[in-house]
């Protein structure tokens, strides 16, 4: 007997309940954590346990993943490096140097706002849109 594994179910329960921002900032990922933790009180910290192997043509790309837990609730922030020696996590989404997930609880429209809102203050930070989740195409390669 054989298992398959499906894949899309893990999608589906994966990113459920979460939001994501594509952050265009060409500034480094150290750097622009700092400027998050410092100007927006947020306490991003690097999570080498859900950094994200990709191997293309035989070479290995890793890419960073940042996270926060909020306190006293259950929404987790994860904030991915989208690009790695000219490879892309996303690659549909080559544009966007970050990806945030929101994920663990629900984000009503307001403080999703606001998040967005004090991202926009942050020095170096040109653009930032929601991505709906639905739409991407190798969604597997945020899944940790």
């Amino acid at each position: 007997m054989k298992l398959k594994l499906d894949m899309d179910e893990m999608a589906e329960s994966f990113f459920e309940d979460t939001r994501l921002l594509g952050i265009v900032a060409p500034i480094k990922d150290y750097q622009f954590c700092w400027q998050l933790n410092r100007l927006c009180h947020f306490n991003f910290r690097l999570n080498n346990a859900i950094e994200i192997q990709l191997t293309k043509k035989l070479i290995r790309f890793s890419f960073p993943v940042f996270e926060y837990e909020e306190p006293n609730n259950a929404l987790v922030h994860y904030l991915y490096n989208n690009k790695h020696n000219g490879e892309y996590l996303l690659p549909q989404f080559k544009h966007n140097d970050f990806l945030w997930l929101m994920k663990g609880d629900a984000v009503d429209d307001s403080k999703f706002e606001n998040i967005s809102k004090s991202i926009r203050e942050i020095n170096g930070v040109q653009m930032i849109a929601e991505l709906a989740h639905e739409r991407l195409q190798h969604k597997g390669n945020l899944m940790f």
